[in-house]
């Protein structure tokens, strides 16, 4: 529990993004955010929401951490769609969290791994891959670096 401590509070956010994830595109967006985190269960949960104001929507991340398997479960949702994605699930380890699960991605099935990196410094990074082949290989494909607003 208290992984996420790090986190509670308001953020400034650079998003890098790429255009058009698993085709071979180096096509990079960037976009100002803003992020506001907040605890549950005295640790044991928490919740953010993000805002892009430049694309005109809103995310949301909901952690949960199971005290039995100790490990967290990371759920995404945004307002364009307000669909609950499936979750990830992982730990953190050495001061890095690694968090993997199955999505899909334009109808295909993918691997999904968040990244948390930075957690012990004042500019946290999170970062977003996917993989198209059972995860032998990985994409980055969204990365955000946090700086306290």
């Amino acid at each position: 529990m208290n992984d996420f401590d790090f986190f509670i509070g308001s953020w400034t956010v650079t998003n890098r993004r790429l255009a058009k994830p698993l085709t071979g595109s180096d096509d990079w967006s960037v976009f100002p955010g803003t992020s506001t985190c907040w605890s549950l269960f005295e640790g044991g949960g928490n919740v953010d929401e993000i805002a892009f104001p430049t694309l005109g929507f809103r995310g949301c991340t909901l952690r949960l951490f199971d005290v039995e398997r100790a490990e967290w479960s990371l759920y995404w949702a945004n307002s364009r769609t307000g669909l609950l994605q499936p979750p990830v699930t992982g730990r953190f380890e050495g001061g890095r969290g690694d968090f993997y699960g199955d999505d899909t991605h334009e109808g295909a099935p993918i691997k999904v791994h968040y990244a948390w990196t930075g957690v012990e410094t004042a500019t946290p990074r999170w970062e977003q891959e996917f993989s198209a082949d059972g995860g032998r290989t990985w994409e980055a494909n969204w990365v955000m670096e946090f700086a306290r607003a």
